[in-house]
């Protein structure tokens, strides 16, 4: 019997992190772009208190590689034969940055792709990593979220700059029953494109290329309608949870852990409490990580204080919302899965890393608690 005609689904085995080394708190932010706020307001509107920068030099593929050779580590000997990437940050308009962190990886000549859904991305990737691994079209596949939004973050926008943080997490999946731990069990996603405009970037593309008149002398800066885009986040990863709930029958107080896109905690805690999910399962990073994008999500999957709280093979459910606009659900079993972190590549060249140096990761360590407190 083939894989795509068996009962069989993607599993979790192995998940890595990378984060950049410099952290920067709240104080350093308002100084930095001469923002009109305090902590105080940043803590309580977004429930942020210092997240990570990535130096100079240190491009998403970077952060990525570091990502995954923790992910490769975690897993044991399983070998990727597919590599996603998902981002909105890629390294440079053309190529994709996937193809040159497998290469960085050594894995030879492997598919890789970059998947654009933007703060949705990590989940859409996992969705069509996992369609892959039902169909047979690969066994192995490595998921990589990773942005470096600091690059694109103008530092004098309220709104925006005390927001983002940089970062890439990563999982390694294989084919597996659907009671094993870390099995994918439901999914759902949405887009619309009548709310595209509130989450851009708006020049440099094909709509505002470079050398004809730009849209605004900051062009070039994420912009975002706060106000308009929690609404629709609300609403959104609330629908999407109900859905993937309902296919797979789970009762809201059965779940082991919640996670959601690390946006806001104001966000997080509205959709949890729509959901009827109890504060002591809602998990996240938000306080010491901001918000990562893509990374966010399989950050708070690799944070040890989470692995420390929830068991192997409880009830996960995991949503998220981003620019599109563009939406994703998952519910899985939660992995049996040691997370391992690294730091990014010292030496951001393209040469191939080999077996041997997977052995130079070490365990995520997190002093902080990432449960989330109640409201």
């Amino acid at each position: 019997m083939s894989l795509a005609e068996s009962n069989a689904t993607a599993v979790i085995t192995g998940i890595g992190a990378c984060l950049p080394e410099h952290v920067v708190d709240n104080d350093t932010v308002i100084a930095r772009g001469a923002l009109r706020t305090d902590d105080t307001w940043i803590r309580t509107r977004t429930g942020i208190a210092r997240r990570r920068h990535a130096e100079q030099g240190t491009s998403t593929g970077d952060l990525a590689v570091g990502a995954g050779r923790a992910a490769l580590d975690s897993a044991g000997d399983h070998r990727p034969d597919m590599l996603l990437l998902a981002t909105s940050t890629p390294d440079h308009p053309c190529p994709a940055t996937a193809p040159a962190v497998a290469h960085r990886l050594g894995l030879g000549t492997i598919p890789a792709f970059d998947l654009a859904a933007v703060c949705s991305g990590f989940l859409y990737a996992l969705v069509t990593a996992t369609a892959l691994v039902r169909a047979g079209t690969c066994s192995t596949p490595l998921v990589i979220g990773a942005d470096t939004y600091t690059t694109i973050v103008d530092p004098r926008d309220r709104e925006t700059a005390p927001i983002f943080g940089d970062g890439a997490a990563a999982v390694l999946l294989r084919p597996g029953g659907h009671d094993a731990p870390g099995a994918v069990l439901a999914t759902d996603l949405g887009a619309d494109g009548s709310g595209s405009d509130l989450i851009t970037v708006s020049g440099g593309g094909s709509r505002h290329p470079r050398g004809l008149p730009s849209p605004g002398p900051d062009s070039h800066y994420f912009r975002m309608q706060g106000r308009t885009v929690y609404a629709h986040a609300v609403r959104r990863m609330t629908q999407s949870s109900r859905t993937v709930l309902e296919r797979t029958g789970w009762p809201p107080d059965t779940l082991g852990a919640f996670i959601g896109h690390q946006a806001n905690q104001r966000i997080l805690d509205a959709v949890a409490e729509r959901l009827g999910i109890a504060a002591a399962r809602r998990f996240g990073t938000i306080h010491h990580t901001g918000n990562t994008a893509a990374a966010s999500i399989p950050l708070v999957m690799a944070d040890s204080t989470v692995h420390a709280a929830v068991r192997p093979g409880e009830r996960a459910l995991l949503t998220a919302f981003g620019g599109g606009l563009a939406w994703a659900s998952v519910a899985l079993n939660w992995p049996d899965a040691v997370p391992r972190s690294q730091p990014p590549p010292a030496d951001p060249d393209t040469t191939p890393l080999c077996a041997a140096d997977l052995s130079r990761s070490h365990p995520w360590t997190t002093t902080t608690p990432t449960s989330t407190p109640a409201s």
